[in-house]
């Protein structure tokens, strides 16, 4: 612990708690029933932040296709000892505890695609091959849940790490022109409210009391925070519940409808540090591996708070995505950390003054 706390990286844990903070606050604001779990998540959180940034994250690379084989495993369970939410099956019930597995996932699913896209020498079509099917398997079981944020979520971080692995142009204006082919023909595989969702997106007065009504509700509440913001608990958005799920998804606009402008600005700026550090850690990376997994969890968490943020001011459709840290949620804060701890082990083993062999 002490050769731990001699190489820590303060600015990543200190942001991080800031952050936190900043939820707790504005969850005790405007979802007070709620804080009590979120403290419990939060304390949770913390322990296994601290378990994971002891742990040197090069053992990973030998258990990550156990990993992989227990993501799947765990994405299944909701198949069959799940539970109904609003009409999607994410959740698992143990005792008074509720577990999303798609966001516990995460964190594993990153160390795979790094342990798997840092052992190839050279991405040639077999390779990219098998890299694309061993990401459609977990992306199938999540979005028939059905979850869509989630699934580009993890899309975008096996896109972020392949790409840093060294994925020739070539191969990504190949894949870009595919997916364009590809993109019209994947509207017929959407639920029907995802359908909804993005129709009210391109036209939010189409159903202004239906589809469009949280993209309108979460732009009132943001506009209405203005520069200073109408003040912790005056918030009329989320206490008057106009705005729905004011304390999960649309947590950004009840943030900015009470702290305004100013209050959002720091949140974003926070973000932005956190992101920051760890694109310094991952650049003082001395093996290939703890490169890939710093370039997944950075795009992981900037994914996550570039979608959510989006959808809070009107420039994205509405789906399912919570922001890292602030979010009303166990299972996303405690993947967060978890992803965060790795992150301070790399920046911990980065600063060791001995030479770390190529993967």
């Amino acid at each position: 612990m002490k050769r731990l706390f001699a190489n820590f990286d303060w600015g990543l844990l200190i942001s991080a708690l800031v952050i936190l903070v900043f939820g707790l606050v504005i969850m005790a604001s405007i979802a007070a029933d709620f804080l009590p779990q979120q403290l419990i998540s939060a304390f949770l959180g913390l322990l296994f932040f601290f378990v994971f940034a002891s742990l040197d994250y090069r053992i990973f690379l030998k258990i990550s296709l156990l990993l992989f084989i227990g993501c799947l495993v765990f994405l299944l369970v909701p198949l069959f000892f799940g539970t109904i939410t609003r009409g999607v099956l994410r959740w698992i019930q143990i005792g008074n505890f509720t577990l999303q597995p798609t966001e516990l996932v995460k964190p594993s699913l990153i160390i795979f695609f790094a342990a798997f896209f840092s052992s190839k020498q050279q991405l040639n079509f077999k390779e990219i091959s098998r890299g694309i099917f061993c990401l459609l398997l977990p992306v199938f079981l999540i979005f028939f849940q059905p979850d869509l944020g989630s699934s580009l979520v993890v899309i975008f971080f096996w896109l972020a790490i392949i790409l840093a692995a060294g994925l020739s142009w070539r191969w990504l204006l190949a894949g870009g022109l595919l997916l364009l082919f590809f993109l019209p023909f994947s509207w017929h595989f959407l639920q029907d409210y995802q359908q909804q969702r993005i129709s009210s997106f391109l036209n939010p007065a189409q159903d202004p009391l239906g589809a469009s009504y949280n993209l309108i509700q979460a732009k009132v509440a943001v506009g209405s925070g203005q520069f200073w913001g109408r003040g912790l608990g005056r918030g009329t958005q989320s206490h008057l519940q106009f705005l729905p799920e004011h304390h999960t998804d649309f947590i950004f606009a009840s943030f900015a409808e009470e702290l305004g402008f100013v209050g959002s600005a720091i949140l974003i700026l926070l973000f932005a540090f956190l992101l920051w550090r760890i694109l310094v850690i991952a650049q003082k990376t001395k093996d290939n591996f703890g490169f890939l997994i710093s370039i997944g969890i950075f795009s992981f968490l900037f994914t996550q708070i570039f979608i959510n943020i989006g959808i809070n001011l009107g420039l994205l459709p509405v789906t399912g995505i919570p922001l890292p840290l602030v979010s009303y949620g166990g299972s996303s804060l405690i993947a967060t950390m978890i992803s965060l701890g790795i992150m301070e082990n790399i920046a911990s083993q980065a600063k060791v003054k001995y030479n770390i062999p190529h993967v």
